[in-house]
């Protein structure tokens, strides 16, 4: 997306509180957060001395940080920019067990705990509603890159594997994805809940629960507008959610067979968008690298000039 409100590319770290199992383990937090300044501050737990390394980022959430002020302040404008028919995605980036999905999911059923995606709901809905004389179609999909291969969550064949592919008009897209109208919040959580249930996921040394694939649900809304002559004026945007699958240290996860195997896919493709993200950034490159893994080949087709890209972290020694 680009407009005159934001830049292509933002970075926003979150960290969480410490686990009952880290404080039960008298570990120590070794990060500070200055969220005035959007800094991240590191101390080396092993020295005494002054020596801190800091981090500055487009903004800061500290493990105090509550998700209502997360979506206002860094999504909220995203959506809006959505609802005008420009496109954009957000993405949760980070190791696994640092509360990725929490943050783009959280708790439905409580408003206060309520995460990036259903906010995002809410949000799309609530302005369909209060708009007059206008016409909306909103549509969604979902789907999962589960080693390499792309698979459609709201398909009945979960077996079957899709592809990319390429067309001049309209870029890369997923062939035979499928596609399903929504008219309200409620239809549209239990489009995702479907997909979620669809989900791969597994049980490491870090996480009970880790995400073994990284998952994209993608919103198209279409807007129709009569000018003053009764022609209509159509405008598409396009709101990709993506909740990718943490990074992993063998060391750390205990991963062995198949998780192993995973968790090496994982790891290649977050290094394949590290890579493209740089030379998005750096303004220099003449050459990004997309077709490096799945992951970035498809969020080429949705616009990886990223509204926001978004790392959750936490740090313990």
């Amino acid at each position: 997306m680009q407009s005159k409100k934001s830049e292509c590319v933002k970075v926003v770290v979150r960290c969480r509180p410490m686990s009952e199992q880290e404080i039960a383990g008298n570990y120590e937090r070794v990060v500070d957060m200055d969220v005035a300044k959007g800094m991240v501050i590191l101390k080396n737990p092993n020295r005494n001395d002054t020596n801190l390394r800091d981090f500055t980022f487009d903004a800061v959430y500290d493990w105090n940080s509550r998700q209502k002020d997360l979506y206002d302040e860094t999504f909220r404008p995203i959506v809006d920019s959505v609802l005008e028919g420009y496109n954009g995605t957000i993405f949760a980036y980070g190791q696994t067990g640092t509360g990725k999905t929490y943050t783009m999911e959280g708790m439905k059923s409580d408003p206060e705990f309520r995460g990036v995606i259903p906010n995002a709901f809410n949000h799309i809905f609530t302005h369909i509603q209060r708009t007059e004389n206008e016409q909306f179609l909103v549509r969604a999909s979902y789907l999962e890159i589960y080693q390499e291969d792309i698979r459609d969550l709201l398909s009945k064949d979960q077996q079957r594997r899709l592809e990319l592919r390429e067309r001049p008009d309209s870029g890369v897209y997923v062939q035979d994805l499928s596609s399903f109208v929504a008219k309200g919040v409620k239809e549209i959580e239990r489009v995702m809940s479907v997909g979620n249930q669809n989900r791969s996921v597994g049980c490491t040394n870090m996480n009970e629960h880790s995400s073994r694939s990284h998952a994209i649900f993608m919103l198209t809304v279409e807007h129709c507008k009569l000018d003053v002559d009764e022609q209509s004026h159509i405008r598409v945007g396009k709101l990709n959610l993506v909740d990718l699958a943490g990074s992993e240290r063998q060391s750390k996860t205990g991963s062995s067979g198949e998780r192993f195997k995973e968790a090496t896919k994982i790891n290649l493709s977050l290094s394949a968008l590290g890579n493209v993200i740089s030379s998005l950034v750096d303004g220099k490159s003449t050459h990004v690298p997309y077709r490096d893994s799945k992951l970035t080949r498809l969020l080429q087709g949705v616009g990886l000039c990223f509204c926001s890209t978004t790392g959750f972290t936490n740090f313990w020694i």
